[in-house]
C-alpha cells in the first residue's frame, strides 16, 4: 500500500534506529508514555542518539506538538515486539514522571486527533480496545479496522502507565465517533483537524437549528452574560465556518483562526511562543477588491480556546493606552457592536457588518439562550434515568473522559447544572460525586 505521513507534524528529526520498510500492512496504534514532560527536539535528540537503540513513529510533547522520528512506512523500535511495531503506529506521549505517568489534557486532546489521523489516512473507520492481550492479538481486523495495543504486553514495563491505560476504552471510543464525522478517503482534499469540541467543515453538513445546538454550550455562563459579545463572536465564528464562503474556514489547519500579526493582545494567558503558527494564502480587501496575501494565523488547540481567545481579543486589545474596541464591553445592540467591530480594523469587507447581522437575526443569536438555564437555578433536584448504558464522564461534556462507570437504571440526584457538548440539556454533577450525565438522557421529576 502506499504509506502517507501525518499533517499534525510540527517537527521532524528521523531516528537511525528502525528496521526500514514494514513487513505487515498497519492495523495497530501503540500509546506509549515518555516518562517526562519532553519537547518534540529533545525526544528527537534522544532518539538520534547511538545509544539509545529506540525510536517512535510519532510523539508528543508537553504542549501538543507533534513529532515525527520515523516515517509510517517503516518499522520503528518501541514496543519491545517486532511482529507488534511491524503492524502499529507507536506514538510516544509526554507524561509525568511517576507511576501512574499522567499526561496533561493538551497531550491527551492531541493524541485523540492524532490517532484519528492515522486512521483516516489508513482507511479505517474503528479504533478498537478489548483491553485484553490474547484477546487482542487473536483478534484478526477487518479492511476497517485499527487495534490500540500497549507496551507492557510486549515487555516488563507499566507502559503506557495507569494513567492512560485506564483511558484506553475512552480513546479509542472517542477517535471511532471522531471518525464517524469525518469523510474518509477524500481524494486531494485538505486534511481537517478535528478540534476537541468541533469540527468546523461539519457546520456546513447541519441545520441551523442543529448548529446552534452544537455550538451555543461552548459558550460559558459568563460570555452569555458579557454584553452581546457572544452572540456577536458565535455569528463571527459561523460566517468563518463554512456559510460564508471564508478561505479562512476551508482551507486552515485550525477553526477561527486569528492572525500572528495583531497586536495589543493584553489578556490573560494569550502568550505567543512564536512557534504554534502555520502560514497560508489568504484574501484581504485592498484599494475596493480582495488580494490573495500569504499570512500567519494563530493554531488553537479546541474551539473552545480559538473562541475565547477571540472574544478576549475584542475586549482587550490595546491602542496605545485605550482600548481598540472602545465600548464594546457591555454593549446590547449588536448591530451597533459588530460596526465597532469593522471600524477599528477588525474586518474590511464592505458587507461584513450586514453579513453578521444577518445570521444574527436569522438564527436569533442576540436572544439565544440554553433551555436548561431556567432549571440551573433550582438545583438540587431529582432525574429519572431509564437506560442501563448512560455513560459518567468526569467533566461537563463528551470532551470529558468517560470514568468507565454507567448510572444504570435508577433515580438520582443533580447538584449542578452546567452546558457541554454532546447534551443539549446540559450536564448534571451526581451528588453521589461520580461525575456528570447528560441530562438530555434524564429525566426531570
Amino acid at each position: 500500500m502506499g504509506y502517507t505521513n501525518s499533517s499534525l507534524v510540527e517537527f521532524t528529526r528521523f531516528s537511525p534506529h528502525h528496521s526500514g520498510l514494514r513487513n505487515h500492512s498497519i492495523d495497530r496504534i501503540t500509546p506509549h508514555c515518555v516518562v517526562g514532560q519532553c519537547t518534540a527536539e529533545g525526544l528527537g535528540d534522544w532518539f538520534a542518539r547511538p545509544s539509545t537503540k529506540a525510536s517512535s513513529n510519532y510523539g508528543i510533547d508537553k504542549d501538543g506538538r507533534v513529532g515525527m522520528y520515523c516515517e509510517e512506512k517503516n518499522r520503528s523500535w518501541c514496543s519491545s515486539s517486532s511482529a507488534n511495531d511491524n503492524r502499529a503506529v507507536t506514538i510516544e506521549c509526554a507524561s509525568e514522571k511517576d507511576e501512574p505517568y499522567e499526561m496533561n489534557e493538551v497531550v491527551y486532546q492531541k493524541l485523540i486527533v492524532l490517532c484519528a489521523d492515522i486512521c483516516r489516512r489508513n482507511g479505517k473507520r474503528k479504533l478498537l480496545w478489548f483491553g485484553d492481550k490474547d484477546k487482542t492479538l487473536k483478534y484478526k481486523p477487518e479492511a476497517d479496522d485499527m487495534v490500540l495495543t500497549v507496551h507492557r504486553w510486549f515487555a516488563k514495563k507499566s507502559c503506557p502507565g495507569a494513567w492512560l491505560y485506564g483511558r484506553m476504552g475512552d480513546l479509542a471510543e472517542r477517535v471511532t465517533e471522531m471518525l464517524g464525522r469525518e469523510d474518509i478517503g477524500t481524494g486531494s482534499a485538505p486534511a481537517r483537524v478535528v478540534t476537541a469540541g468541533l469540527q468546523a467543515s461539519a457546520l456546513t453538513d447541519l441545520s441551523e437549528t442543529d448548529v446552534i445546538k452544537k455550538i451555543a454550550p461552548l459558550f460559558t455562563a459568563d460570555q452569555r452574560q458579557n454584553g452581546i459579545l457572544a452572540s456577536v463572536s458565535l455569528a463571527q465564528f459561523i460566517l468563518e465556518s463554512g456559510y460564508g464562503k471564508s478561505e479562512l474556514a476551508q482551507n486552515a489547519n485550525n477553526v477561527f483562526g486569528m492572525k500572528c500579526s495583531l497586536s495589543g493582545n493584553s489578556w490573560g494567558g494569550s502568550a505567543w511562543d512564536g512557534q504554534r503558527k502555520y502560514t497560508k494564502k489568504t484574501k484581504e480587501y485592498v484599494n475596493g477588491q480582495y488580494v490573495t496575501v500569504e499570512a500567519d494565523f494563530r493554531k488553537y488547540p479546541s474551539v473552545e480556546k480559538s473562541i475565547a481567545d477571540h472574544s478576549a481579543y475584542l475586549l482587550g486589545a490595546m491602542k496605545g493606552k485605550s482600548h481598540r474596541y472602545d465600548g464594546l464591553k457591555g454593549c446590547k445592540d449588536y448591530r451597533k457592536a459588530v460596526e465597532i467591530i469593522k471600524a477599528c480594523g477588525y474586518a474590511t469587507a464592505p458587507d461584513y457588518v450586514d453579513k453578521l447581522c444577518s445570521i444574527i437575526e436569522r438564527w436569533k443569536l442576540a436572544q439565544y439562550d440554553l433551555k436548561f438555564d431556567a432549571d440551573a437555578s433550582t438545583v438540587p433536584f431529582l432525574v429519572k434515568v431509564e437506560i442501563s448504558d448512560l455513560r459518567i464522564r468526569r467533566g461537563p461534556g463528551t470532551n470529558y473522559v468517560f470514568t468507565g462507570r454507567f448510572t444504570g437504571v435508577g433515580v438520582f440526584t443533580i447538584i449542578e447544572v452546567r452546558p457541554g457538548i454532546g447534551s443539549d440539556k446540559g450536564w448534571g454533577r451526581l451528588k453521589s460525586g461520580a461525575g456528570w450525565i447528560a441530562l438530555s438522557y434524564a429525566k426531570r421529576i
